[in-house]
């Protein structure tokens, strides 16, 4: 068994294309291959702001699949500390035995959580969407922008954090990396009002966007709520929208957007639904799009068995040259 750190991790595995691609295949695979993929398995540490999540998922015929422990203490940046910690661990498919340990300290579920939402925008957002609307100021909130990057032609930001300070930082920060013009808004109004699609990236627990903000041809991602005390989206968005697209339904009904709204889960796509060509969440420019995204097992399996076969290729062309 291997045990890999950050370090060795971050220099093979980034946010490009190929990852995006795995991601993309993880989510075909739940609608066209048998997943064994069990429920989260949750426990909360209210006295510290902060939470813990197992997930798992096994894709038959894989060689291999992960099981990941994932934490978020969202009092850590007080104190200098990354808000997201954890690890996964990749197991044999025939013997159970352990072939690796990815101290990834959380990095693999960010690009894996980031590179969903460039699959949701991919397949839900109109293809000349230019403005990009975000809401929240962390990490997620640099990854998912740099993601939209990759899939659509975005040329200007709008960026609300209820830090002014944080949202200064993350201007400074996007402008001189990525090149992008960026706006702080004064409210999260503003920002529906002037993008394409907004991606909302907070751990709130009341709604953030509501019905009457919505405009023809909108498109948002909600990636943060993922827990039963979350919520980012006013119940009127998903009644409004024209399509609703979840990671996986019965997840977002216990955990995410859907919580609340029964009535509305026949009207449901799966992500791996349209990944696969079976459906389409938008039929014209003018359609208002939602996705909803709790974070899945497959995910983090398809994208441990990547970071494993890199690693395990880097180390094997390091012995072929001494």
């Amino acid at each position: 068994m291997q045990l890999y750190t950050r370090e060795e991790i971050e220099r093979l595995i980034r946010l490009d294309p190929p990852l995006i691609k795995v991601i993309e295949q993880a989510f075909t695979a739940l609608v066209t291959k048998k997943v064994t993929m069990p429920p989260i398995m949750r426990m909360d540490v209210p006295e510290h702001n902060g939470e813990v999540d197992i997930k798992s998922a096994y894709i038959e015929g894989e060689d291999s699949f992960a099981v990941k422990l994932s934490s978020g203490f969202f009092n850590n940046p007080s104190v200098g500390l990354p808000t997201s910690g954890g690890m996964m661990i990749l197991l044999d498919s025939r013997t159970g035995q352990p072939l690796a340990v990815l101290a990834d300290d959380g990095l693999l579920t960010d690009l894996r959580t980031a590179a969903a939402g460039a699959v949701a925008a991919a397949f839900c957002s109109r293809k000349v969407a230019g403005k990009a609307g975000i809401i929240g100021t962390g990490a997620q909130a640099r990854l998912q922008l740099k993601a939209l990057t990759l899939v659509r032609p975005i040329d200007h930001v709008y960026v609300y954090g209820r830090r002014k300070d944080q949202a200064a930082i993350y201007k400074k920060e996007v402008e001189n990396e990525q090149g992008l013009p960026v706006t702080i808004c004064s409210s999260v109004k503003q920002v529906v009002d002037e993008s394409d699609i907004v991606v909302t990236t907070t751990p709130s627990r009341e709604p953030l966007i509501y019905a009457e903000w919505l405009k023809p041809g909108l498109h948002i991602t909600a990636m943060g709520s993922d827990a039963e005390h979350k919520q980012e989206l006013d119940h009127g968005v998903l009644e409004k929208a024209d399509s609703i697209t979840c990671d996986v339904i019965h997840q977002s009904r216990r955990l995410g957007e859907l919580r609340g709204v029964p009535d509305l889960e026949n009207r449901a796509l799966e992500l791996g639904e349209l990944t696969s060509g079976r459906k389409q969440a938008r039929t014209s420019d003018e359609d208002i799009t939602i996705c909803d995204l709790t974070g899945t097992g497959v995910q983090d399996t398809a994208i441990a068995r990547f970071a494993w076969k890199a690693l395990k290729n880097k180390g094997d062309d390091l012995r072929e040259r001494s």
